[in-house]
């Protein structure tokens, strides 16, 4: 009788003292588990980045900023998308078979055509392009210009879907990143339906 008494007290002390090592255990090695993750401002950098696209004026574009890249969401008009179609035999990728959009920016490089999303660096060596948009040749981009980017460091040149001209020294279009609407005029870059 005083036997099992005494095996009761000793499991319960068991127990308890069990229960308070693990949570000292975990208290002591919370400061390193939580060292590991990555910062706020590491986390804040990588976040997405919701655009709201109602005041971009019809033929200009709007640049933020992406895991620290420029993004430029630019406002095709009707006759800037018409010439998309009229000089896929100067481009080097006209379908954008190998470079890098979302499986839904095929086609003219957007999910709406009117706008488009592209990360604002040549696949060259990195230099930022400057937006040329209207189709006014001059000596940079060299006549019948249909308006696109130029990147003045190394000469190559882009269309307005960020598609490379054949000659440039970039060897693939500009990169589209993964991005959704989230109204009719708001997009959110770095995340698609699937997650980014």
């Amino acid at each position: 009788m005083s036997n099992q008494g005494v095996n009761r007290t000793r499991r319960r002390l068991i127990v308890a003292t069990s229960v308070v090592g693990g949570a000292g255990v975990l208290a002591a090695a919370w400061p390193f588990i939580a060292s590991m993750n990555p910062s706020q401002r590491a986390k804040a950098a990588g976040a997405p980045v919701e655009v709201d696209i109602s005041k971009i004026e019809p033929g200009s574009y709007a640049t933020v900023e992406w895991r620290g890249k420029p993004v430029w969401v630019i406002y095709r008009t009707k006759e800037m998308l018409e010439l998309l179609d009229k000089h896929d035999d100067r481009l080097s990728d006209p379908k954008s078979e190998s470079s890098i959009q979302p499986e839904y920016c095929k086609n003219h490089r957007a999910i709406k055509d009117q706008y488009m999303v592209v990360i604002g660096i040549c696949t060259h060596l990195g230099c930022s392009p400057s937006p040329k948009l209207k189709p006014v040749s001059d000596n940079e981009t060299g006549p019948d210009w249909p308006g696109g980017f130029y990147c003045p460091c190394h000469g190559s040149r882009f269309d307005l879907a960020a598609r490379v001209f054949k000659g440039s020294p970039a060897p693939t279009n500009m990169v589209v990143p993964p991005h959704r609407y989230v109204t009719d005029t708001r997009i959110l870059i770095g995340e698609d339906t699937k997650g980014a």
